[in-house]
């Protein structure tokens, strides 16, 4: 829109230079159309440019280093978990509830994948970061995301990652992270 109008701006010039020079005094008149072809922006701050995803949307990883492609979905996260509670967690691990994301990984390729807990990790607006503990196995929240599992092409692996986390705050997005990659990030509502 910008250089529309300068462009308008440059002809406004030359036609009214061109019409002091030739020695008879003309009145020029110049038009100026201003096209808008988009409307106010109805986005949420999860649906901007920002990159981050919106909960349940699925994104899509071409790797083609290892002709690996998948699909990547955070479908839930759940603040305390409200299934049947694990024993609460321990001082070391950080937090005094048990929180869980639902994700969804499928290999839409053909080459096996490998999938773990390790790259998921909790964010806080102060900055803080939530990582997979791995605890898995006993009484932990069922179904579980499986740890370092091989997937075959046309599969999906599937569950929950739970953490410790302080029943005083809430994140503000899921963060996927694996090995070598720029992260992914979905925003938490609460």
């Amino acid at each position: 829109m910008h250089a529309r109008r300068a462009a308008h701006a440059a002809l406004l010039i030359a036609a009214t230079a061109t019409a002091c020079t030739s020695g008879e005094p003309k009145t020029i008149r110049v038009t100026v159309t201003q096209t808008v072809t988009s409307s106010p922006s109805t986005k949420t701050a999860a649906d901007t440019d920002s990159g981050i995803l919106k909960m349940g949307a699925t994104k899509t990883i071409n790797d083609t280093e290892s002709d690996a492609r998948i699909t990547v979905q955070v479908v839930e996260y759940q603040q305390p978990f409200k299934g049947p509670q694990p024993m609460k967690p321990q001082d070391f691990q950080g937090g005094d509830i048990w929180a869980t994301i639902n994700i969804k990984i499928c290999n839409v390729g053909t080459t096996d994948i490998s999938v773990s807990q390790r790259p998921w990790a909790l964010t806080y607006s102060d900055s803080t970061r939530i990582e997979s503990t791995g605890s898995s196995g006993g009484d932990m929240p069922k179904p579980e995301f499986p740890m370092d599992k091989v997937v075959k092409g046309g599969r999906c692996a599937a569950g929950l990652i739970a953490y410790p986390v302080p029943s005083s705050k809430h994140p503000e997005r899921i963060v996927y992270e694996p090995d070598g990659r720029e992260p992914i990030e979905w925003a938490v509502k609460h």
